[in-house]
Protein backbone atom coordinates (compact mmCIF):
# COMPACT_ATOMS: atom_id res chain seq x y z
CA UNK A 1 0.00 0.00 0.00
CA UNK A 2 2.87 2.52 0.66
CA UNK A 3 5.27 0.86 -2.53
CA UNK A 4 1.50 2.19 -4.48
CA UNK A 5 1.22 5.55 -3.02
CA UNK A 6 5.00 6.65 -3.15
CA UNK A 7 4.76 5.34 -6.94
CA UNK A 8 2.21 7.93 -7.16
CA UNK A 9 3.31 10.75 -5.56
CA UNK A 10 6.72 10.71 -7.73
CA UNK A 11 4.72 10.57 -10.46
CA UNK A 12 2.80 13.70 -10.03
CA UNK A 13 6.16 15.35 -9.29
CA UNK A 14 7.63 14.56 -12.40
CA UNK A 15 4.84 15.65 -14.24
CA UNK A 16 4.29 18.80 -11.94
CA UNK A 17 8.27 20.03 -12.70
CA UNK A 18 7.65 20.51 -16.45
CA UNK A 19 5.00 22.80 -15.89
CA UNK A 20 6.32 24.50 -13.24
CA UNK A 21 9.41 25.37 -15.35
CA UNK A 22 6.57 26.10 -18.22
CA UNK A 23 4.50 28.77 -15.92
CA UNK A 24 8.05 30.41 -14.67
CA UNK A 25 9.51 30.82 -18.32
CA UNK A 26 9.01 34.76 -19.07
CA UNK A 27 6.96 35.37 -22.04
CA UNK A 28 8.21 38.07 -24.43
CA UNK A 29 5.81 41.61 -24.07
CA UNK A 30 5.57 44.17 -26.68
CA UNK A 31 7.85 47.37 -25.75
CA UNK A 32 6.27 50.25 -24.79
CA UNK A 33 8.04 52.68 -27.53
CA UNK A 34 6.91 50.40 -30.18
CA UNK A 35 10.83 49.34 -30.95
CA UNK A 36 10.00 45.89 -31.90
CA UNK A 37 10.73 46.62 -35.39
CA UNK A 38 12.49 48.96 -37.71
CA UNK A 39 9.78 50.71 -39.05
CA UNK A 40 8.67 51.39 -35.43
CA UNK A 41 11.68 52.56 -34.28
CA UNK A 42 11.49 55.04 -37.15
CA UNK A 43 7.94 56.45 -36.87
CA UNK A 44 8.47 56.74 -32.75
CA UNK A 45 11.88 58.71 -33.42
CA UNK A 46 10.50 60.93 -36.07
CA UNK A 47 7.49 61.69 -33.62
CA UNK A 48 9.31 62.15 -30.66
CA UNK A 49 11.77 64.22 -32.59
CA UNK A 50 9.01 66.17 -34.20
CA UNK A 51 7.36 67.19 -30.82
CA UNK A 52 10.67 68.24 -29.47
CA UNK A 53 11.12 65.43 -27.29
CA UNK A 54 14.56 64.97 -27.51
CA UNK A 55 14.98 62.79 -24.32
CA UNK A 56 12.68 60.29 -25.41
CA UNK A 57 14.04 60.52 -28.69
CA UNK A 58 17.45 59.34 -27.22
CA UNK A 59 15.73 56.22 -26.32
CA UNK A 60 15.94 54.97 -29.77
CA UNK A 61 20.19 55.33 -30.11
CA UNK A 62 22.28 53.21 -29.52
CA UNK A 63 25.04 54.95 -28.63
CA UNK A 64 27.19 53.04 -27.02
CA UNK A 65 30.22 55.18 -25.29
CA UNK A 66 29.79 58.17 -27.18
CA UNK A 67 29.16 60.85 -24.96
CA UNK A 68 29.66 63.83 -27.32
CA UNK A 69 27.62 65.63 -28.16
CA UNK A 70 24.82 64.42 -25.19
CA UNK A 71 22.30 62.33 -26.67
CA UNK A 72 19.57 64.48 -26.82
CA UNK A 73 21.53 66.80 -28.70
CA UNK A 74 22.00 63.41 -30.60
CA UNK A 75 18.95 62.80 -31.62
CA UNK A 76 17.79 66.38 -32.34
CA UNK A 77 20.53 66.74 -34.64
CA UNK A 78 19.71 63.19 -36.44
CA UNK A 79 15.95 64.19 -36.68
CA UNK A 80 16.89 67.33 -38.25
CA UNK A 81 19.01 65.27 -40.90
CA UNK A 82 16.34 62.87 -41.38
CA UNK A 83 13.60 65.21 -41.57
CA UNK A 84 15.53 67.30 -44.36
CA UNK A 85 17.17 64.51 -46.29
CA UNK A 86 15.69 60.66 -45.57
CA UNK A 87 13.80 59.76 -48.47
CA UNK A 88 9.80 59.83 -47.84
CA UNK A 89 9.03 56.22 -47.91
CA UNK A 90 8.61 55.37 -44.78
CA UNK A 91 6.42 52.45 -45.51
CA UNK A 92 9.16 50.75 -47.57
CA UNK A 93 10.89 50.22 -43.48
CA UNK A 94 10.29 46.56 -42.58
CA UNK A 95 7.51 45.83 -39.73
CA UNK A 96 8.15 42.78 -38.87
CA UNK A 97 10.16 42.08 -35.56
CA UNK A 98 12.90 40.16 -37.70
CA UNK A 99 13.45 43.09 -40.29
CA UNK A 100 14.00 42.93 -44.13
CA UNK A 101 17.33 39.91 -43.50
CA UNK A 102 17.74 41.93 -46.98
CA UNK A 103 21.35 40.99 -45.99
CA UNK A 104 22.09 37.17 -44.63
CA UNK A 105 25.41 37.87 -43.67
CA UNK A 106 23.95 40.78 -41.28
CA UNK A 107 20.43 39.43 -40.16
CA UNK A 108 20.62 41.98 -36.96
CA UNK A 109 20.54 45.45 -39.32
CA UNK A 110 18.77 46.83 -41.33
CA UNK A 111 19.13 49.62 -43.82
CA UNK A 112 16.03 52.33 -44.07
CA UNK A 113 17.71 54.89 -46.38
CA UNK A 114 20.78 57.07 -47.60
CA UNK A 115 21.04 60.33 -46.76
CA UNK A 116 23.23 62.69 -49.34
CA UNK A 117 26.56 64.05 -47.63
CA UNK A 118 29.31 65.92 -49.66
CA UNK A 119 31.26 63.08 -48.74
CA UNK A 120 29.37 61.34 -50.43
CA UNK A 121 25.54 58.93 -49.88
CA UNK A 122 25.33 57.48 -45.87
CA UNK A 123 23.16 55.23 -45.00
CA UNK A 124 21.33 54.93 -42.12
CA UNK A 125 21.29 51.75 -39.75
CA UNK A 126 18.87 50.57 -37.55
CA UNK A 127 20.49 47.47 -35.37
CA UNK A 128 18.54 44.94 -33.36
CA UNK A 129 19.64 45.24 -29.78
CA UNK A 130 19.25 42.87 -26.51
CA UNK A 131 18.76 45.05 -23.40
CA UNK A 132 19.10 43.97 -19.87
CA UNK A 133 15.46 42.48 -19.55
CA UNK A 134 16.41 40.35 -22.44
CA UNK A 135 14.17 42.02 -24.92
CA UNK A 136 15.43 42.59 -28.32
CA UNK A 137 14.82 45.69 -29.79
CA UNK A 138 15.69 47.83 -32.92
CA UNK A 139 18.30 51.46 -32.29
CA UNK A 140 20.23 53.46 -34.63
CA UNK A 141 23.30 51.79 -34.81
CA UNK A 142 26.52 53.15 -33.71
CA UNK A 143 27.68 53.51 -37.17
CA UNK A 144 25.26 55.59 -38.03
CA UNK A 145 25.69 58.27 -35.06
CA UNK A 146 29.50 58.44 -35.64
CA UNK A 147 28.39 60.60 -38.33
CA UNK A 148 25.59 62.93 -37.56
CA UNK A 149 27.55 65.61 -36.05
CA UNK A 150 29.77 66.15 -38.96
CA UNK A 151 26.88 65.90 -41.13
CA UNK A 152 24.61 68.25 -39.19
CA UNK A 153 26.63 70.77 -39.85
CA UNK A 154 26.05 70.70 -43.71
CA UNK A 155 22.40 70.50 -43.47
CA UNK A 156 20.74 74.22 -44.27
CA UNK A 157 17.69 74.22 -41.35
CA UNK A 158 16.46 77.36 -43.50
CA UNK A 159 12.99 76.59 -44.09
CA UNK A 160 10.62 78.21 -46.83
CA UNK A 161 8.91 79.49 -43.32
CA UNK A 162 10.77 82.38 -43.58
CA UNK A 163 9.49 83.43 -46.79
CA UNK A 164 5.65 82.68 -46.12
CA UNK A 165 3.08 84.45 -44.41
CA UNK A 166 1.81 83.49 -40.98
CA UNK A 167 -1.21 81.92 -41.91
CA UNK A 168 0.20 79.43 -44.35
CA UNK A 169 2.13 77.78 -42.25
CA UNK A 170 -0.56 77.39 -40.30
CA UNK A 171 -0.57 72.74 -40.31
CA UNK A 172 -3.23 70.67 -41.25
CA UNK A 173 -2.52 66.64 -40.54
CA UNK A 174 1.06 68.02 -39.81
CA UNK A 175 1.15 69.38 -43.71
CA UNK A 176 1.96 72.86 -44.19
CA UNK A 177 -1.65 74.72 -45.97
CA UNK A 178 0.53 76.58 -48.17
CA UNK A 179 1.32 72.47 -49.61
CA UNK A 180 -2.61 72.07 -49.66
CA UNK A 181 -2.89 75.06 -51.53
CA UNK A 182 -0.33 74.25 -54.20
CA UNK A 183 -1.80 70.57 -54.20
CA UNK A 184 -5.02 71.24 -54.82
CA UNK A 185 -4.51 74.56 -56.79
CA UNK A 186 -0.84 74.77 -58.82
CA UNK A 187 -1.57 71.24 -59.66
CA UNK A 188 -4.49 71.45 -61.28
CA UNK A 189 -3.61 74.94 -62.86
CA UNK A 190 -0.23 73.10 -64.36
CA UNK A 191 -2.17 70.17 -65.69
CA UNK A 192 -4.17 73.03 -68.04
CA UNK A 193 -1.44 74.35 -69.14
CA UNK A 194 -0.05 71.48 -70.64
CA UNK A 195 -3.41 71.27 -72.63
CA UNK A 196 -2.41 74.46 -73.88
CA UNK A 197 0.19 73.23 -75.45
CA UNK A 198 -1.63 71.29 -77.75
CA UNK A 199 -2.39 74.42 -79.62
CA UNK A 200 1.52 74.84 -79.91
CA UNK A 201 2.30 71.50 -80.87
CA UNK A 202 -0.60 71.97 -83.61
CA UNK A 203 0.63 75.12 -84.82
CA UNK A 204 4.54 73.69 -84.99
CA UNK A 205 2.63 70.62 -87.68
CA UNK A 206 0.98 73.35 -89.57
CA UNK A 207 3.73 75.36 -90.54
CA UNK A 208 6.23 72.37 -91.15
CA UNK A 209 6.41 70.20 -93.90
CA UNK A 210 5.18 67.53 -91.64
CA UNK A 211 1.72 68.39 -92.64
CA UNK A 212 1.53 66.95 -95.25
CA UNK A 213 2.09 63.38 -93.72
CA UNK A 214 0.22 64.06 -90.42
CA UNK A 215 -4.12 65.05 -90.05
CA UNK A 216 -4.12 68.43 -87.74
CA UNK A 217 -7.79 67.97 -86.61
CA UNK A 218 -9.56 71.50 -84.74
CA UNK A 219 -9.52 70.42 -81.00
CA UNK A 220 -6.84 66.67 -81.25
CA UNK A 221 -5.22 66.28 -78.42
CA UNK A 222 -1.49 65.94 -79.00
CA UNK A 223 -0.53 65.23 -75.15
CA UNK A 224 -2.71 62.24 -74.04
CA UNK A 225 -3.54 63.02 -70.45
CA UNK A 226 -1.73 60.10 -68.81
CA UNK A 227 1.13 62.12 -70.46
CA UNK A 228 0.28 64.75 -68.97
CA UNK A 229 0.24 63.46 -65.20
CA UNK A 230 3.31 61.64 -65.59
CA UNK A 231 5.25 65.19 -66.61
CA UNK A 232 3.42 66.31 -63.31
CA UNK A 233 4.98 63.31 -61.35
CA UNK A 234 8.09 64.45 -62.78
CA UNK A 235 8.33 67.77 -61.93
CA UNK A 236 7.26 66.73 -58.45
CA UNK A 237 10.27 64.70 -57.91
CA UNK A 238 12.60 67.26 -59.26
CA UNK A 239 11.43 69.57 -57.24
CA UNK A 240 11.04 68.24 -53.67
CA UNK A 241 14.92 66.88 -53.32
CA UNK A 242 15.69 70.53 -53.90
CA UNK A 243 13.53 72.27 -51.38
CA UNK A 244 13.71 71.83 -47.63
CA UNK A 245 10.68 70.33 -46.78
CA UNK A 246 9.72 68.04 -43.13
CA UNK A 247 9.31 64.91 -43.19
CA UNK A 248 5.68 64.74 -43.11
CA UNK A 249 5.60 67.03 -46.01
CA UNK A 250 7.77 64.94 -48.44
CA UNK A 251 5.84 62.05 -47.61
CA UNK A 252 3.21 63.67 -48.79
CA UNK A 253 4.53 64.49 -52.26
CA UNK A 254 6.30 61.06 -52.50
CA UNK A 255 2.50 59.93 -52.12
CA UNK A 256 1.19 62.26 -55.04
CA UNK A 257 4.04 61.84 -57.18
CA UNK A 258 3.24 57.55 -56.48
CA UNK A 259 -0.09 57.99 -57.23
CA UNK A 260 0.28 59.98 -60.49
CA UNK A 261 3.11 57.93 -61.68
CA UNK A 262 0.70 54.68 -61.16
CA UNK A 263 -2.20 56.12 -62.89
CA UNK A 264 -0.23 58.16 -65.70
CA UNK A 265 1.32 54.59 -66.98
CA UNK A 266 -1.80 52.73 -66.61
CA UNK A 267 -3.42 56.07 -69.12
CA UNK A 268 -0.46 55.38 -71.14
CA UNK A 269 -0.12 51.79 -71.22
CA UNK A 270 -4.07 51.77 -72.28
CA UNK A 271 -3.83 54.26 -74.52
CA UNK A 272 -0.67 52.14 -76.16
CA UNK A 273 -2.89 49.10 -76.60
CA UNK A 274 -5.76 50.87 -78.42
CA UNK A 275 -3.46 52.54 -80.59
CA UNK A 276 -1.81 48.80 -81.32
CA UNK A 277 -5.39 47.86 -81.75
CA UNK A 278 -6.30 50.17 -84.84
CA UNK A 279 -2.63 49.60 -86.33
CA UNK A 280 -3.61 45.84 -86.64
CA UNK A 281 -6.80 46.39 -87.23
CA UNK A 282 -6.29 48.54 -90.37
CA UNK A 283 -3.44 45.67 -91.64
CA UNK A 284 -6.40 43.26 -90.91
CA UNK A 285 -8.80 45.39 -93.43
CA UNK A 286 -6.28 45.71 -95.92
CA UNK A 287 -5.66 41.75 -95.73
CA UNK A 288 -9.81 41.38 -96.15
CA UNK A 289 -9.33 39.67 -92.79
CA UNK A 290 -12.27 41.59 -91.22
CA UNK A 291 -13.70 38.38 -89.06
CA UNK A 292 -10.82 39.34 -87.02
CA UNK A 293 -12.23 42.25 -85.24
CA UNK A 294 -14.21 40.35 -82.98
CA UNK A 295 -10.82 38.81 -81.37
CA UNK A 296 -8.90 42.16 -81.39
CA UNK A 297 -11.64 43.57 -79.46
CA UNK A 298 -11.07 40.51 -76.95
CA UNK A 299 -7.01 40.73 -76.86
CA UNK A 300 -7.49 44.69 -76.30
CA UNK A 301 -9.96 43.87 -73.28
CA UNK A 302 -7.79 41.17 -72.19
CA UNK A 303 -4.97 43.21 -72.44
CA UNK A 304 -6.15 46.22 -70.35
CA UNK A 305 -7.53 44.37 -67.88
CA UNK A 306 -4.12 42.70 -67.71
CA UNK A 307 -2.62 46.61 -67.65
CA UNK A 308 -5.02 47.62 -64.65
CA UNK A 309 -4.60 44.54 -62.64
CA UNK A 310 -0.86 44.75 -62.89
CA UNK A 311 -1.09 48.51 -62.21
CA UNK A 312 -3.19 47.73 -59.40
CA UNK A 313 -0.42 44.84 -57.82
CA UNK A 314 2.66 47.29 -58.53
CA UNK A 315 0.61 50.22 -56.48
CA UNK A 316 -0.15 47.25 -53.92
CA UNK A 317 3.30 46.33 -53.98
CA UNK A 318 4.82 50.03 -53.90
CA UNK A 319 2.97 51.19 -51.39
CA UNK A 320 3.87 48.23 -48.55
CA UNK A 321 1.18 46.15 -48.94
CA UNK A 322 1.05 42.18 -50.09
CA UNK A 323 -1.09 41.29 -52.78
CA UNK A 324 -0.38 37.74 -52.46
CA UNK A 325 -3.83 37.10 -50.89
CA UNK A 326 -6.03 39.14 -52.99
CA UNK A 327 -4.21 37.46 -55.96
CA UNK A 328 -4.80 33.55 -54.31
CA UNK A 329 -8.04 34.63 -53.80
CA UNK A 330 -8.62 36.01 -57.72
CA UNK A 331 -7.06 32.50 -58.66
CA UNK A 332 -9.82 30.78 -57.14
CA UNK A 333 -12.59 33.13 -58.42
CA UNK A 334 -10.82 32.89 -61.75
CA UNK A 335 -11.51 28.64 -61.54
CA UNK A 336 -15.09 29.25 -60.30
CA UNK A 337 -16.24 31.24 -62.93
CA UNK A 338 -14.33 29.38 -65.76
CA UNK A 339 -16.34 25.89 -64.36
CA UNK A 340 -19.51 27.76 -64.69
CA UNK A 341 -19.08 29.48 -68.02
CA UNK A 342 -17.67 26.05 -68.90
CA UNK A 343 -19.72 26.53 -72.30
CA UNK A 344 -19.09 30.46 -72.77
CA UNK A 345 -14.92 29.48 -73.03
CA UNK A 346 -15.50 26.33 -75.46
CA UNK A 347 -16.97 28.85 -77.35
CA UNK A 348 -14.73 31.37 -77.12
CA UNK A 349 -11.79 28.93 -77.88
CA UNK A 350 -13.52 27.86 -80.80
CA UNK A 351 -13.79 31.38 -81.99
CA UNK A 352 -9.91 31.94 -81.77
CA UNK A 353 -9.00 28.50 -83.87
CA UNK A 354 -11.58 29.26 -86.47
CA UNK A 355 -9.88 32.73 -86.94
CA UNK A 356 -6.08 31.52 -86.06
CA UNK A 357 -6.50 28.87 -88.51
CA UNK A 358 -8.45 31.08 -90.93
CA UNK A 359 -10.82 28.17 -91.23
CA UNK A 360 -13.37 30.02 -92.65
CA UNK A 361 -13.49 34.09 -93.40
CA UNK A 362 -16.48 36.53 -93.82
CA UNK A 363 -18.65 36.00 -97.55
CA UNK A 364 -17.26 32.18 -97.67
CA UNK A 365 -20.18 29.78 -99.25
CA UNK A 366 -20.06 26.92 -97.16
CA UNK A 367 -21.81 23.54 -95.72
CA UNK A 368 -22.01 22.86 -92.12
CA UNK A 369 -23.85 19.57 -91.36
CA UNK A 370 -27.45 20.33 -93.27
CA UNK A 371 -26.78 23.83 -93.52
CA UNK A 372 -25.69 25.39 -96.66
CA UNK A 373 -25.29 29.23 -97.29
CA UNK A 374 -22.94 32.56 -96.63
CA UNK A 375 -20.88 33.23 -94.04
CA UNK A 376 -22.20 36.95 -92.52
CA UNK A 377 -20.87 37.36 -89.12
CA UNK A 378 -17.62 35.46 -86.92
CA UNK A 379 -18.14 36.47 -83.48
CA UNK A 380 -16.12 35.20 -80.63
CA UNK A 381 -19.52 32.95 -79.20
CA UNK A 382 -21.36 32.04 -82.85
CA UNK A 383 -21.03 32.21 -86.40
CA UNK A 384 -23.75 33.88 -88.47
CA UNK A 385 -24.56 31.54 -91.57
CA UNK A 386 -27.43 33.25 -94.27
CA UNK A 387 -28.67 30.62 -96.17
CA UNK A 388 -30.08 30.14 -99.72
CA UNK A 389 -33.43 31.18 -98.45
CA UNK A 390 -32.34 34.56 -97.15
CA UNK A 391 -32.57 33.44 -93.10
CA UNK A 392 -30.19 33.23 -90.61
CA UNK A 393 -28.17 30.03 -88.68
CA UNK A 394 -26.59 30.83 -85.43
CA UNK A 395 -23.58 28.25 -85.18
CA UNK A 396 -21.92 28.07 -81.93
CA UNK A 397 -18.25 28.59 -82.67
CA UNK A 398 -17.44 25.44 -79.81
CA UNK A 399 -19.53 23.44 -82.63
CA UNK A 400 -18.32 24.77 -85.51
CA UNK A 401 -14.94 24.36 -84.35
CA UNK A 402 -15.92 20.09 -84.31
CA UNK A 403 -17.88 19.63 -87.12
CA UNK A 404 -16.55 18.85 -91.34
CA UNK A 405 -17.27 22.23 -92.47
CA UNK A 406 -17.27 22.37 -96.74
CA UNK A 407 -16.33 25.97 -98.15
CA UNK A 408 -17.89 25.63 -101.53
CA UNK A 409 -16.49 28.78 -102.21
CA UNK A 410 -13.03 28.28 -102.05
CA UNK A 411 -13.02 25.96 -105.20
CA UNK A 412 -10.41 27.10 -107.68
CA UNK A 413 -12.21 24.79 -110.29
CA UNK A 414 -15.78 23.26 -111.13
CA UNK A 415 -16.47 20.08 -111.92
CA UNK A 416 -18.34 19.66 -115.11
CA UNK A 417 -19.39 16.00 -115.72
CA UNK A 418 -22.73 14.80 -117.42
CA UNK A 419 -23.78 12.30 -119.37
CA UNK A 420 -25.32 12.16 -122.93
CA UNK A 421 -28.00 9.42 -123.79
CA UNK A 422 -28.15 9.15 -127.60
CA UNK A 423 -30.82 6.82 -129.40
CA UNK A 424 -30.56 3.52 -130.42
CA UNK A 425 -30.72 4.74 -133.87
CA UNK A 426 -27.64 6.50 -134.01
CA UNK A 427 -24.89 4.84 -136.02
CA UNK A 428 -21.50 4.19 -135.04
CA UNK A 429 -19.81 6.46 -137.92
CA UNK A 430 -22.56 9.48 -136.04
CA UNK A 431 -21.26 8.23 -132.63
CA UNK A 432 -17.72 8.60 -133.18
CA UNK A 433 -18.40 12.15 -134.92
CA UNK A 434 -20.25 13.02 -132.38
CA UNK A 435 -17.49 12.18 -129.30
CA UNK A 436 -15.24 13.74 -131.34
CA UNK A 437 -16.87 16.77 -131.35
CA UNK A 438 -17.15 16.93 -127.77
CA UNK A 439 -13.74 16.69 -127.43
CA UNK A 440 -12.84 19.39 -129.53
CA UNK A 441 -15.38 21.31 -127.47
CA UNK A 442 -13.61 20.69 -123.91
CA UNK A 443 -10.47 21.18 -125.45
CA UNK A 444 -10.94 24.33 -127.24
CA UNK A 445 -13.07 26.44 -124.57
CA UNK A 446 -10.74 29.06 -122.39
CA UNK A 447 -12.72 28.41 -119.23
CA UNK A 448 -11.74 24.18 -119.80
CA UNK A 449 -8.51 22.82 -118.27
CA UNK A 450 -7.49 20.72 -121.07
CA UNK A 451 -5.70 18.03 -119.12
CA UNK A 452 -8.42 17.30 -117.25
CA UNK A 453 -11.00 16.82 -120.38
CA UNK A 454 -12.53 13.51 -121.27
CA UNK A 455 -15.39 11.97 -123.49
CA UNK A 456 -16.15 8.42 -123.42
CA UNK A 457 -18.63 5.98 -124.71
CA UNK A 458 -19.29 4.31 -121.18
CA UNK A 459 -22.08 2.07 -121.71
CA UNK A 460 -25.08 0.76 -123.70
CA UNK A 461 -28.17 1.67 -121.25
CA UNK A 462 -31.63 0.63 -121.42
CA UNK A 463 -32.87 2.75 -123.64
CA UNK A 464 -29.69 4.96 -124.68
CA UNK A 465 -26.11 5.43 -125.75
CA UNK A 466 -24.36 6.82 -123.21
CA UNK A 467 -21.55 9.29 -123.78
CA UNK A 468 -20.05 10.44 -120.47
CA UNK A 469 -18.29 14.44 -120.51
CA UNK A 470 -16.00 15.48 -117.93
CA UNK A 471 -13.78 18.33 -117.09
CA UNK A 472 -12.66 20.89 -114.90
CA UNK A 473 -13.70 24.62 -115.27
CA UNK A 474 -12.02 27.46 -113.89
CA UNK A 475 -14.62 30.07 -112.90
CA UNK A 476 -14.84 33.34 -109.95
CA UNK A 477 -17.88 31.16 -108.28
CA UNK A 478 -20.81 29.02 -108.49
CA UNK A 479 -22.60 31.63 -110.50
CA UNK A 480 -20.00 32.12 -113.22
CA UNK A 481 -19.61 27.90 -113.70
CA UNK A 482 -23.55 28.06 -114.10
CA UNK A 483 -23.35 30.66 -117.02
CA UNK A 484 -20.23 28.89 -118.84
CA UNK A 485 -21.88 25.36 -118.15
CA UNK A 486 -24.80 26.43 -119.73
CA UNK A 487 -23.07 27.57 -122.67
CA UNK A 488 -21.61 23.79 -122.66
CA UNK A 489 -24.86 22.08 -122.98
CA UNK A 490 -26.03 24.63 -125.49
CA UNK A 491 -22.82 23.28 -127.69
CA UNK A 492 -23.87 19.83 -126.96
CA UNK A 493 -27.21 20.46 -128.28
CA UNK A 494 -25.84 21.96 -132.31
CA UNK A 495 -23.48 19.32 -132.22
CA UNK A 496 -25.87 16.34 -131.86
CA UNK A 497 -28.32 17.93 -133.96
CA UNK A 498 -25.60 18.89 -136.62
CA UNK A 499 -24.95 15.08 -136.55
CA UNK A 500 -28.04 13.99 -137.55
CA UNK A 501 -29.13 12.15 -134.16
CA UNK A 502 -31.55 12.53 -131.42
CA UNK A 503 -31.25 12.54 -127.29
CA UNK A 504 -32.83 9.57 -126.54
CA UNK A 505 -35.51 9.59 -123.57
CA UNK A 506 -37.35 6.81 -121.40
CA UNK A 507 -39.34 4.49 -124.34
CA UNK A 508 -40.58 1.26 -124.66
CA UNK A 509 -41.15 -1.22 -127.72
CA UNK A 510 -44.20 -3.14 -127.58
CA UNK A 511 -43.34 -6.32 -130.20
CA UNK A 512 -47.17 -7.87 -131.39
CA UNK A 513 -46.64 -11.25 -132.69
CA UNK A 514 -48.93 -12.35 -135.39
CA UNK A 515 -50.28 -15.80 -134.20
CA UNK A 516 -53.45 -18.03 -135.49
CA UNK A 517 -54.88 -20.36 -133.25
CA UNK A 518 -55.05 -23.57 -135.16
CA UNK A 519 -58.87 -24.86 -135.80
Amino acid sequence: MHARAFCCLSLAVLLWVPCASAQEKPVATPDALGRDTPRGSVVGFITAGRDGKYQLAAQYLNPGTQREPPVDELARELYIILNGRLNARILGVSDRPEGSLANPLTPDQDVIGVVATSRGPMDIVLERVTQRNGARVWLFARKTLQWVPAVYKEVDVVSIDEYLPGWLTFEILNVRLFDWLVLVIALPLLYRLLVALDAVVAFVLVSTPLRSRVSVKPGKAWIPGSVRLLVLAAVIHILVPNVDLPLSERRLWAFVASVLTVVGGIGLLLRLVDVGERLVQGRLQSAALVESRGLLRLLRRVAQGLVVAGGVVFALRYFGFDPTAALAGLGIGGIAIALAAQKTLENVIGGFSIVLDKAIRVGDFLKVGETLGTVDYIGLRSTRIRTLDRTIVTVPNGQMATVNIETLSQRDRFWFRHVVGLTYSTTPRQLREIRGAFERLLLEHPAVDAPSARVRFVRLGAYSLDIELNAYVYAEDYDRFLTIQGDLLLAVMELVETAGADFAFPSQTLHVANTRVPS
